[in-house]
Formats: C-alpha cells, structure tokens, sequence
C-alpha cells in the first residue's frame, strides 16, 4: 500500500529476492545482475520524444558541470571539491582509485569528472547520445562506520589489480586503521601506492547538514567532530613511509605527478578546514542553482517543451557579407598612424545570416588597425566561412555560451577555434545570437538572460547602462579640462582620459590634476597608458596623482611582469585591458596571475578578445573576484555598439546575481567603455543609436529599449557599402591532354579573376580530389586565379586513347608522367608562371616540377611533403614493399590497403639531392603533431640553403602550423590560406621589383 503511494517509481535490482526495505520505498523488484539489467534497458525501444528529454537533462547536467568547474578553477585556495576534481588528472589507464567514504565519496561523486579537460558543451549533448567516460577501475569499502580497515583494504586491492592505486581518504579512516601503515612497509608483490589524506582534523560531514546551523558549536565540536591533534606526518615517519604535505593547489598537483612516477608508497596529507570546506560547499551549490535555473531559462525559452519533438536548431540558409566604410570625427585613439590625414575613415564587414525560417542577423567584423589581423586577413576567412556554412545547423542553445560556441565551431565547422581571427568570431557569434533572438521574436538580452522577463524590478534598475566619455589629451592642461567640464555638462558621469603620449609623464600628472580640479569629486575619473610607460615613467605619474582619486589606471607599464610590482609599489588601482586581449581560449590560467586586489577592473573588447563566450568568461571571472568587468568598444558602428549594450547589461544583471549569492553588497553601476560612439561622424545604420541624456537621471546613457529596437529593425544604409559579397561559382571543366603518347582527360575546377597576374595551382594527396581544396580557393580567390586538378587515378580524371596499354600506364604512372602533364596543363591555362601549393602526394609531385621546370614554376608551397628516401638500399625496399602492398590490394582489398598506407608513400625518385640546387622558392609546411614530417621538413629546411645570400634563398619560408597534424589543410585550413597567400604576394613583390619597382595597389592595401 504505501508502494503504491509512493510519488515516483523505484526500483530495486538485485540477484537476490531478500527484502531490505524497511521504509517501503521499493515500487519494483527485479531479480537479477546490474549487468544484465543495463543490457535489457540497451536493447528497449524508446520512444525519440523520451530520448529528447534525455539530452534535456544531459544539457542542464553539462551547464552544472561546467559552473562548478569554473569556479573550482578560480578560488585560489584548496578546497576539498578541487582535491576530488583534479584526482583524475593523476589516474591512467594503468591506475585505479580506492575511494574512502563520508564526504570523499560525496565529493568526487560531485566534484570528481573533469569537466575542463573535455571538449564538451551543451550544444554538443543535445546531439549525442553518449557520456563521456573514462574506464579507471574503482573501489571502496563501507567497514564498520564507514571508517574502520580502509587502509588495509586499500593495500589488499592494490595488491589484487596489480595497479597503481590512489587511495584517498579522510583523517579520520587513516587515523583508525594506522596498522595499515605496518602492512605498506611491507611492499608484498604490488605496485607503489599513493595514500591521499584529507586531513581537515576531525571530518567535516556534519558542518554540511542542517544541524550545524542550529546546534552551538561547541555542541557540533564534542558531539559530532572527532577533533584531534595527531601527526600524520609523525606516523609516517615512525613506519618509515614517505610523507609529502601539501597547501596550496599547485602544491597538490606536483605531489600527485611526483607520486605516481616514483617506486615507493607515498602518503600525500592536504590540509583542510571544516569552516571553509563548509563555506565553499555552500558557496558553490547557490552558483550550480543559478547555472541550472538560467539553462532552464534558456531551454524553456528556445525550444518549449511541446517542441521538443521538432528539434532544437536550425539551418543556416544563405550568409552575404557587405565592406564598408565610415567617416570619423577624429582619428582614433587606439594609434597614432593616421594623425596626419585630415579624413579619417573607420573599414569593416557586415555579415548577414539567413536562417531557414527567414529569420536574419546582423554580425560586425571591423578589426583594429593595431591588431594582428588586417582587412584582407579578415576577408579570406569570411569567404571561407562563407562556403563551409551554407546549410549546417546552429544549434539553439547557443546563447548558454559556456563553451557552446567553441564546440559548435570545432565540431560543425571543422575550425580549430584558435585560427579565427578575434574580429570574425565576434562578428559571427553575434550575427548567430541575433538570428536566434530574431528567429524566436525575442531580443538578444533575453534569449543571453531568460530570467530578466522574471525580475522585472532588476530590468527596470537596468533599462540602460552608464556610458564613459573618452577624451584624447593632447591639448594643455586646461584645453582638456575644459572639454572635460562639457562632457560632464553634457551629462557623463565617468571619463577617461588617455596619458602616455606626453614626453614627460609630468605633463600628463599636470593635466590630471587640472581635470580633477574643475570637475569635482563626485567624477569617476580614468587614465589610460596603453603600455606606452616604462616601469620607472609610470611609478613616477602615479606617485604624481595617487592624492587625486582615479578610479584605475589602465595598462600603467610595457611589460606584464610589472604590472603587479606597479601595483604594490605605487598603490593605485589598476586595470587590464592589453595584457587579456591575446588570452588563450580557457582565460582563466592567465588571469589567475593577476588575482591582486589592487586589479579593480578588466576592459574587455569583444572585437579583440575574440567574441562574447570568451568575454563572458573573462567578465565572471572579474565578479567573482569583486573587479569590475567593463565592455569597451573599438571604433565599431552603431550595429556593434548596439549589441554590446545589450551585451553590458547582461553582464551587468549577472554581477548582481553574483553578488547577491555571495552575500556581498549589491555593486555599484559600472560606466561601460562605449563613449566612441561619439567618433561616428557617419554610421552603418540607418536608424540613430539611442545614447543620450536619460531625463530621469540626467546622465548620459544608453537605452536597452533602443539598442533592441535598432537591432530588431536594422537596416544598411547603402551609402556607406563599397561591395557586398554573395558568392563566387567555381567553374568545373575537363580539359584534354597529351602526355608521353597518352592522352587524358583532366577534371579542373577553377574560381578567381583571371586578370589580377597571379595563378596558383593546387594539387591533392593519395585518395584526393580536387574537391579538398574549394574552401581554400574560395578564400584566396579575391588575390588570385585558383586552379584544382584531379591528379591522374583520382576524382574524375580519365585516361583515353591507351588502348591495350592502359594497364601498362597505371603501371608506370611516375612522378615525371604527372610533372609532364601537368606542365602541358599550365601551358594550356595561363601564358604566365604559377605557383604550386601540394600536400603529402601532391606536395612531392610540386617539388619536382619546382627542382625541374623554374621557367614556369613561380614558387612552391610544400604541405606535408618529402623529396623521398636517402639511402639507395632504403629505396630498393621501399619498391618491393610498395609492390607487395600493390598485390594485396588484388588479393585481401581496399580497407587492408589503407590500413597501413600512410606508413609510406608512392614510388618516386629521390630529390635530396636536388634540394641543393633548387632556384624557386619554397614554403614548406607541417602540422604541429606531425612528427615524422617535422623532422624531413627541418632536413629539407637546411638543404635547400635558406642561409644563402641570394634573392631566391631569402623567400624560402618553414612553417610550423598549430593544432594540426599530416592533413593540415583540412585539419587547419585558416592559417594555411593566410600563408599561401603572403606567400604569393611576397613573389609578385619581387616580380615587380624586378620590372622596375611598380607599386602594386593590392600589395599596398595589405
């Protein structure tokens, strides 16, 4: 009866039919093995609704996981949860772990999956039906109180496995079964242990339960706490077993690494606290509440429940892109490059995203001039994008971030997320983000921060965000006072005023003080150095104006090895802007470094830090931390500036959830770096961007309302477009050659002008075709005619005429057949030279043609490639492999062939020697986890005598690419069409050079 009360099904499975439920909680008994049971439930047919909800609660299962790894990640101090995350870092497949009981078992069952170290998002579980996993065999033994002969057990299950063995528990067990320790020194027939004691004096379970907030501590210390005052590290010592204390988490780490490649047993004792494991717990269960009420929110809001059934993406229909150009005011502040024009104009992209349903967004890619990434640079990867994302699928939880967009890039894409330049990623993460919001009729903010629509007294509070004015001081000291006392007039309540650009940072002290003077106060008043200072010129402004209240000077001094030092010396409150532009894609190992309370603030600009997830990350990193996380813009149009208010004010409405979880006082309203809206002497939009003076306040501010409306209804105002870009076709023909009295067909696919003097030929692998090299065409054909061939025995080339002899011709197809023909190609195609770009195969085949026919061959890119074999005996039993492998792929098929293919190559002659007198110059590329190809790359490196002093040897290039390994044009495509290009303009360079020093304009624009 009270079975079938019970408000929800439990089972129970187990080989016996015993009862052992006195609290009748048991709805379903089933007798037999978990095994075979789990094997029943693999075979059952479950409904695809069922499988939904499924990843539903896998994505919010992800969204936890990945907070509490965040914040694990940032407190600084060694917490109990952290020991349990980071013990699986220490566990191989040649280990297992014997886990202790009370909160150990607790905390690596919440704490212990590493959820850093995998690539996974929530984006990702929506689509997959698996969990990761990782088969480390694991132990325990409940003993008498859970505490009694954990020690002993532990030795006996090394002993029994035969492996490495981490065992970890807490004081308490270790204490109550110090015997153990006898048995350790013994060393019977096992593998070394490592014993890792939790020792917080006296467990810490009891500080986790309600009864600790209502029981005297001093009842909870006799009571409940087994306190103590014991010396492991004196047991240890008397059992002759080595001892490592431990304090702090890097402390941990080395202990753990150091420990497991040593011979001897080893116990590694971590003080702890009751007092502030119970914090932390608490602490980080109100942020894990927040992560899954906000991905509640999300899921809710994209994709309710009674559509889960019809899935939750959607498919990208059409992307353009528009260039523009627009007029500023004033030259920027971010370089003195142009202050000598008299016009002065600000170039982008805007990029257009049409989603199935007709939904459009509107992403901004407008990179810096002070950046590594040019307009050309940004270009190609636009056009890139634009061939590979034509029909795939975005996935509606996206705005989660949290690593959504990282993933989907990598995993859809098939982009390391490294190689986007930041200004691309910002511009298509935001064009993705007002997709989904236009696609669901909501806004951007409320499809970043659902809960908003629930807390209405919060969205009122934040119905527009503060704006900082930005002031270039180049006047005398009271020319910039003066200007500064309009802005405040004009309604700012924050400036910013740019220093460092004085000879003297006296006269900048000079201008601040001034400014100070005549605005008062109740100002919040910033400086900004860019690194333009030395340590000793920035200690000397700062001990100049440390009596006049700045709110934080940003980027004091050029290197980042000082800046703490600046902060401890001179005592002001510092920002960082510069130094976390060029973070990595996980921030947080990086800004760990600069934990200093005298760090009061992080300006993150999305265009430069690489787009909104990473910036989000930085911005909650600076909450926790009690920083200001303050968006800055870079000179974009109102569409960029737009996004990023709405942006702020997401960022802003999180800072208060922080604080309030953390029971600090609500922070104050930040001025958000976006005062260059008022460089906009012209602007992208058609509408006018809403900042201005709120009669509320009388501040200046920007609206959300507005910024919504603007992004909801944007329209391009077509004056300011110079081109927009909606595809290029790439022609496919056959063309009809002659060879060594052979003739073929050869399948060419070609895209590019044709007129712009420079031809680039691209030539696959074994197994290729023509086809693994369009994205790349796409890319690089606004610089240059792009040509692909289906090499012969590959894609659609044929060979015709041969009669009889076509067996014979497949058997003699050689390096020099090819070269030939593909020679009487070029001949066919252009009048002029080409430049060749070949991988693995067709790497070795450019090579040739580069060593033997220089008349024609411009330059060469070699991907992957190799001039062949040294050694003449080598050679010899390289054919007879190659030739038995010829027979098996008759005798045993394809699949064995390829199985062991790429263990060699084709039969070729050897080039080495060659190398050396090689008169066209070469890039020669390799992926960065290639091995065996970065050692014959840096051999043909030195043989091709790059030291040379002659104009062909200084072009030769090696490049060493990331993130990749043999295929590094599939692998990592974007570095690669940014080399193949350079490459080619460096060649057209020295052509004209050698005309007569004709200025080319499209290697003036680069």
């Amino acid at each position: 009866m009270l079975e079938k009360c019970f408000p929800c099904s439990y089972i129970l499975v187990d080989n016996h039919p015993h009862r052992h439920d006195p609290s009748h909680f048991v709805t379903h008994r089933i007798q037999s093995s978990a095994i075979e049971f789990a094997n029943i439930l693999m075979k059952a047919q479950i409904p695809n609704r069922s499988r939904k909800w499924h990843y539903y609660l896998q994505a919010l299962n992800m969204m936890v996981g990945q907070e509490i790894s965040f914040h694990l990640s940032v407190e600084h101090s060694l917490s109990e949860p952290y020991i349990a995350h980071v013990i699986s870092e220490a566990l191989s497949a040649e280990s297992a772990l014997f886990i202790g009981n009370s909160m150990v078992i607790r905390d690596a069952d919440m704490y212990g999956c590493n959820w850093t170290s995998d690539n996974h998002s929530v984006a990702d579980m929506m689509l997959k039906t698996e969990l990761p996993c990782t088969g480390i065999l694991v132990a325990g033994n409940r003993g008498a109180s859970g505490i009694d002969g954990l020690l002993s057990t532990a030795i006996g299950f090394a002993v029994g496995c035969n492996k490495r063995v981490l065992c970890v528990v807490g004081d308490i067990s270790f204490l109550h079964d110090t015997n153990g320790l006898a048995i350790l020194k013994q060393r019977m027939l096992r593998k070394p242990m490592t014993i890792l004691v939790i020792n917080n004096r006296g467990g810490a379970i009891f500080s986790l339960l309600p009864v600790a907030d209502i029981t005297d501590p001093r009842v909870l210390n006799q009571y409940f706490y087994a306190s103590h005052n014991i010396s492991i590290h004196g047991l240890c010592e008397a059992h002759g077993v080595k001892h490592l204390e431990v304090k702090t988490k890097i402390e941990l780490h080395e202990a753990l690494i150091s420990s497991q490649k040593g011979d001897t047993d080893c116990v590694i004792e971590v003080e702890s606290s009751i007092d502030s494991n119970a914090t932390f717990h608490s602490y980080i269960r109100k942020f894990a509440c927040r992560a899954a009420e906000h991905a509640l929110g999300v899921i809710s809001k994209l994709s309710p429940p009674e559509s889960m059934s019809q899935g939750c993406h959607c498919k990208i229909q059409s992307i353009s892109y528009s260039v523009y150009r627009i007029q500023l005011c004033a030259p920027p502040t971010s370089s003195a490059l142009y202050h000598d024009r008299s016009i002065f104009y600000r170039d982008g992209f805007i990029l257009s995203l049409t989603l199935e349903d007709g939904s459009i967004g509107y992403g901004e890619v407008a990179p810096l001039e002070i950046s590594q990434e040019n307009l050309l640079d940004v270009e190609e990867q636009l056009r890139f994008l634009f061939h590979v994302m034509k029909g795939v699928t975005i996935n509606y939880f996206l705005p989660m971030l949290k690593s959504s967009f990282s993933s989907w890039i990598w995993k859809t894409l098939g982009i390391p997320v490294c190689s986007l330049f930041p200004s691309v990623r910002c511009g298509l993460e935001m064009a993705i983000l007002n997709a989904i919001a236009m696609s669901h009729g909501s806004s951007l903010l409320n499809i970043l921060y659902p809960l908003r629509e629930r807390t209405e007294e919060k969205s009122e509070n934040l119905a527009s965000i503060r704006i900082c004015a930005l002031i270039d001081s180049s006047g005398t000291p009271e020319e910039v006072a003066r200007i500064a006392v309009d802005l405040v007039e004009e309604g700012f309540t924050a400036i910013k005023i740019k220093v460092a650009r004085r000879a003297d940072p006296v006269e900048d002290a000079a201008v601040i003080q001034e400014v100070r003077k005549k605005v008062g106060c109740h100002i919040d008043l910033r400086v900004d150095a860019n690194r333009n200072w030395t340590y000793e010129q920035a200690i000397k402004f700062g001990f100049l104006v440390k009596d006049y209240n700045l709110q934080y000077i940003e980027e004091p001094v050029q290197h980042e090895s000082d800046i703490i030092r600046y902060c401890e010396e001179s005592g002001l409150p510092v920002a960082l802007d510069e130094t976390i532009d060029n973070c990595p894609e996980n921030p947080l190992n990086l800004l760990v470094k600069y934990n200093h309370h005298q760090i009061v603030a992080l300006v993150i600009k999305p265009t430069v830090i690489g787009g909104f997830e990473k910036a989000a990350m930085i911005a909650q990193w600076a909450h926790i931390q009690g920083k200001m996380a303050i968006i800055s813009a870079a000179f974009e149009s109102g569409l960029a500036l737009s996004v990023y208010i709405l942006f702020s004010c997401y960022l802003d409405l999180q800072n208060a959830d922080t604080c309030k979880l953390m029971n600090n006082s609500p922070a104050s309203s930040v001025a958000h770096g976006l005062g260059t809206y008022r460089w906009l002497e012209e602007d992208i939009t058609t509408d006018p961007l809403g900042i201005g003076r709120n009669p509320s306040t009388g501040f200046i501010e920007a609206s959300v309302a507005d910024a919504t409306h603007l992004l909801h209804k944007f329209q391009m105002n077509h004056n300011f477009i110079h081109r927009t870009f909606t595809g290029e076709k790439v022609l496919g023909y056959h063309l009809d050659l002659d060879s060594n009295d052979f003739s073929f067909s050869v399948n060419v696919q070609e895209i590019g002008q044709r007129n712009n003097g420079s031809t680039i030929l691209f030539l696959h692998g074994f197994l290729g075709t023509n086809e693994e090299w369009v994205p790349i065409m796409h890319a690089i054909s606004g610089s240059a005619r792009c040509i692909s061939v289906d090499l012969p025995g590959h894609g659609a080339t044929k060979i015709k005429n041969c009669g009889d002899d076509k067996s014979a011709l497949r058997s003699l197809l050689s390096i020099e057949i090819i070269a030939d023909l593909l020679l009487k190609l070029i001949e066919h195609v252009t009048p002029d030279k080409v430049t060749l770009v070949g991988y693995s195969m067709g790497a070795r085949i450019a090579l040739y043609m580069a060593l033997k026919f220089s008349d024609k061959i411009e330059g060469a890119v070699i991907l992957s490639g190799s001039p062949g074999l040294e050694d003449a005996v080598a050679r010899k039993i390289r054919r007879a492999k190659d030739d038995s492998k010829a027979r098996s792929i008759v005798t045993h098929g394809l699949q064995l062939f390829l199985n062991t293919w790429y263990s060699g190559g084709l039969r070729k002659r050897s080039l080495w020697e060659d190398l050396k007198h090689c008169k066209v110059p070469l890039m020669l590329v390799v992926g960065e986890n290639d091995e065996k190809f970065k050692r014959v790359t840096q051999k043909m490196w030195h043989e091709i005598g790059h030291d040379r002093d002659d104009a062909v040897s200084k072009l030769h290039q090696m490049v060493v690419v990331p993130s990749c390994g043999h295929a590094v044009h599939l692998e990592n495509p974007l570095p690669i069409i940014r080399l193949v290009r350079q490459f080619v303009t460096s060649l057209r360079s020295v052509k004209l050079q050698e005309k007569g020093n004709v200025r080319d304009p499209s290697i003036y624009n680069q």
